[in-house]
């Protein structure tokens, strides 16, 4: 499927950058294979423009942020407010702006320290983090980062208990048990909730993540997937009570390149464990996932009647999300486009 032909993926909410990094002026993202730039207004509202000056075309990301909160082009100084019209053309002589003097806007949205953009009108809301800002709860920013393979590839990665035993054995998988602990699924119209019980090494380096000494010890997951490319791995350690909660935005750059963000949700404190033991033990993880799928074939196919791969049992919360996307497009008068075989 590539990700910037199907309409309908422009309907969600995506996480496109920490709100932090507006402090030093307009961004630059590309979503879904459009240019936009993000700022944030006087009352430190993040907003989302066209990245092109309807005046000379250049990139609106090279502007500066006005005293009015208004986004200014860094070439004539033509002026836009958050709705994308122009409010002020610094060589006039005071007559009325044209009314072609507009940028396309996008929906904007600042929610759990990051700016989230809708291309179109939403289809769902933002993904609800219930733990965010919950009693006993701390919020860390993991992960902000560029990978080369697409969002379906991470989505369905991240519900495979199948590739712990080898993708992971230098951290928590068991390479000598690889039979993989079967879901159980709990399917609603916008994804699914999967839970299960995995048992995972316990090297002493993760004794003060998991909050046990056991050499081996067990994840009870209740994990989430949201339509179409967010998720939830909600991991509660039953040896100690610690939850180590993490969520996943899988925003699609192009049809090659997703921005990854992740957070990180703990009901521990940092003396208990800092945040950041909790990046560093989570980055070699993270790592290893991001280098398998790099090497796999970015345009994964929805429609397994194609058979471009073969499939086994543990695949399952993948082709359902396969089967759900699927009908997803058809039911907004959209079929796969996908990729060329000729074109490599």
């Amino acid at each position: 499927m590539l990700v910037t032909r199907q309409k309908v993926l422009r309907r969600f909410w995506y996480a496109v950058m920490p709100m932090s990094q507006l402090d030093s002026g307009p961004q630059p993202f590309t979503l879904l294979g459009e240019p936009i730039v993000l700022w944030k207004g006087a009352a430190g509202r993040p907003h989302a423009l066209r990245d092109r000056c309807c005046h000379r075309t250049a990139k609106l990301s090279k502007g500066f942020v006005d005293g009015d909160g208004n986004i200014a082009c860094g070439y004539h100084g033509w002026t836009y407010d958050c709705s994308g019209r122009c409010v002020k053309i610094p060589q006039s002589d005071g007559g009325a702006i044209p009314s072609r003097a507009v940028v396309n806007a996008y929906r904007c949205e600042a929610r759990y320290g990051y700016a989230w953009v809708a291309l179109d009108e939403p289809l769902q809301p933002i993904p609800e983090f219930p733990e965010d800002g919950a009693p006993g709860y701390r919020r860390i920013l993991q992960f902000y980062e560029r990978w080369n393979t697409s969002p379906l590839r991470m989505m369905e990665n991240s519900f495979d208990n199948s590739h712990f035993s080898f993708v992971h054995k230098a951290n928590f998988g068991l390479f000598d048990n690889p039979k993989p602990s079967k879901y159980e699924f709990r399917p609603h119209d916008w994804g699914f909730e999967a839970e299960t019980h995995v048992p995972v090494r316990n090297p002493p380096a993760s004794h003060r993540i998991t909050g046990t000494t056991d050499d081996v010890t067990e994840r009870h997951l209740l994990n989430r997937w949201f339509m179409p490319f967010a998720r939830r791995f909600g991991c509660t350690y039953p040896a100690s009570g610690v939850h180590h909660i993490i969520y996943n935005c899988a925003t699609p750059i192009d049809d090659r390149t997703l921005m990854l963000s992740q957070w990180l949700y703990r009901n521990d404190t940092d003396d208990a464990c800092s945040a950041q033991e909790l990046i560093d033990w989570d980055r070699p993880i993270t790592d290893e996932d991001r280098d398998i799928l790099e090497a796999t074939d970015y345009d994964a196919c929805i429609d397994v009647r194609r058979q471009q791969e073969c499939h086994m049992e543990s695949d399952q919360p993948g082709l359902l999300m396969r089967r759900m996307l699927l009908k997803l497009l058809a039911d907004h008068g959209e079929a796969e486009v996908f990729r060329d075989e000729q074109e490599g």
